[in-house]
């Protein structure tokens, strides 16, 4: 057995090379390694300096990704869109435990890896850099049995707007206007929605008899079925069908979800295993792939805090630029994805942020959420960014206590759950709303019509951001004199 005083030593000589080139390994990965079990594996970002010596002649995305692309004014052909080199993966995969995701926008791999065998990566020819894949917790929510009685008191809804029979899922779309977006004629229809969660145990649930799912990937199992895997725990993929519903769910009289009339794609990003942090690089691949589908909206109800531990960020990462997560979802609203992630749920904290990345994006739309009533819902979290000068942060909110949605018990299961979670999805479908009306929108006019017309754009703040979605007005602050282009001939082109 190699003595851990030679790894360390080996690794640490590479911090700084003969050459006076930058440290190969990244500082944070080489503390992590410093401190670590040196015959353990890591989960480690490997980058390499170019796209190899063949570099492909066609991006790996699809014709859809291309013309919204076109469409929303972004960059039809970028390098970082070319695949990573097969033959810098094949060089690598002898000198790993086993190899994860791919990332042609980073051009990059993540692997699990040895210090030893890290430390021989980090001398092939190809390498540009290593650092630690950030192993991360998602901020619970706080459920029926753990919520005062107070704020689970399910609110009375109104009278309907629309034709549809919304049942108890009213009010939740009532304190946003989406009702009114739907007696328009308003659903989604047309746009392609992506959905990150931690898998769908139960979409044979009769909210989504209809919903139209047009692709599925899990990237924790490494396959097409989103549903984790047999006989695991039941609760785990209830998240991500609570969530779905919300957002796609369509069964009249008991819960119509914002956007129901869109089409959607799934990805499991998360291991539910109790010792399984979740990892970062799941959630790039899914971002990748979802613009390879050419999704206009992602719908992210997950995200990444400091892991007790484990490599991980903190709340001085959250600056707009420093996460992995939050500069793919940069990368991607660059493409013209529209990017939705719930703001978290560790609610106030007089020191600094509460976020979890992405939500510390500037691209990123931020959702916090509200009491029925209107009040902050006391989990919500909070800004500002660290970035210089501060941003406000949420960006908007949304109803996130008592919110109607399907449970995963059995296919006719509903109930009432709280967490920026369940805001995220609602103003996710406002999103799909508002690109079905005005497809032609790029995802910063998106985001500034939503903040310009929420109800405290006034007077923003790091607990309300600009304060309650209004749909109605934020569809109607985007211009109506742009013609958009025809996206006809390509409706239905996902792979």
């Amino acid at each position: 057995m190699t003595p851990r005083i030679s790894i360390l030593g080996s690794i640490l000589a590479l911090c700084v090379t003969a050459t006076g080139h930058a440290a190969r390994i990244e500082p944070r990965l080489a503390r992590v390694l410093a401190r670590g079990d040196v015959h353990g594996t890591h989960v480690v970002w490997v980058f390499f300096a170019d796209k190899g010596p063949s570099v492909a002649a066609m991006q790996q995305v699809s014709a859809r990704s291309l013309a919204r692309r076109a469409q929303r004014g972004a960059p039809v052909a970028a390098a970082a869109d070319q695949p990573v080199a097969t033959a810098y993966v094949e060089r690598l995969r002898p000198h790993v435990t086993a190899v994860r995701q791919l990332s042609r926008w980073f051009n990059a791999v993540s692997v699990e890896a040895t210090p030893e065998q890290i430390a021989t990566i980090a001398q092939l020819p190809m390498v540009k850099k290593l650092d630690a894949v950030t192993l991360s917790a998602r901020a619970p929510e706080l459920g029926p049995s753990d919520t005062p009685r107070e704020v689970l008191a399910p609110p009375k809804p109104g009278p309907r707007t629309t034709g549809l029979d919304y049942g108890l899922s009213l009010p939740q779309l009532q304190l946003i206007g989406v009702t009114d977006l739907h007696g328009r004629g308003l659903s989604g229809l047309g746009v392609l929605v992506a959905h990150f969660d931690n898998g769908y145990r139960l979409l044979s649930h009769q909210v989504f008899a209809t919903t139209r799912i047009v692709a599925t990937h899990d990237f924790v199992d490494g396959d097409v079925d989103p549903a984790p895997p047999a006989g695991s725990d039941p609760s785990w993929g209830e998240h991500g069908i609570s969530t779905l519903s919300v957002l796609a769910g369509n069964f009249p009289g008991k819960l119509i979800g914002a956007a129901y009339g869109a089409d959607f794609a799934l990805a499991r990003t998360e291991n539910d295993a109790s010792e399984t942090p979740f990892e970062e690089d799941n959630w790039v691949a899914a971002m990748e792939w979802a613009d390879s589908l050419g999704a206009d909206v992602i719908s992210s109800s997950v995200g990444y805090l400091e892991y007790s531990g484990f490599p991980s960020w903190t709340w001085e990462d959250m600056d707009g630029n420093t996460t992995v997560i939050t500069r793919a979802a940069d990368l991607a609203t660059a493409r013209g994805i529209v990017v939705v992630n719930a703001a978290g749920n560790s609610g106030f904290n007089s020191l600094h942020n509460t976020l979890m990345a992405p939500a510390d994006g500037d691209s990123v739309i931020t959702v916090g959420g509200v009491q029925p009533n209107g009040q902050i819902y006391f989990g919500s979290s909070i800004g500002p960014t660290l970035a210089t000068p501060p941003r406000i942060k949420p960006d908007v909110v949304a109803q996130a206590t008592a919110v109607y949605l399907a449970g995963s018990d059995n296919t006719t299961h509903y109930g009432y759950n709280s967490g920026t979670s369940f805001s995220c999805p609602l103003v996710a479908g406002v999103v799909a709303l508002m690109l079905e009306s005005k497809p032609f929108a790029t995802p910063v006019v998106i985001a500034n019509a939503l903040r310009a017309t929420a109800s405290r754009a006034a007077m923003p703040d790091n607990s309300f951001g600009y304060g309650i979605v209004n749909s109605v007005a934020a569809e109607l602050w985007i211009p109506t004199g742009i013609e958009p282009s025809s996206m006809s001939h390509i409706k239905g082109l996902y792979r």
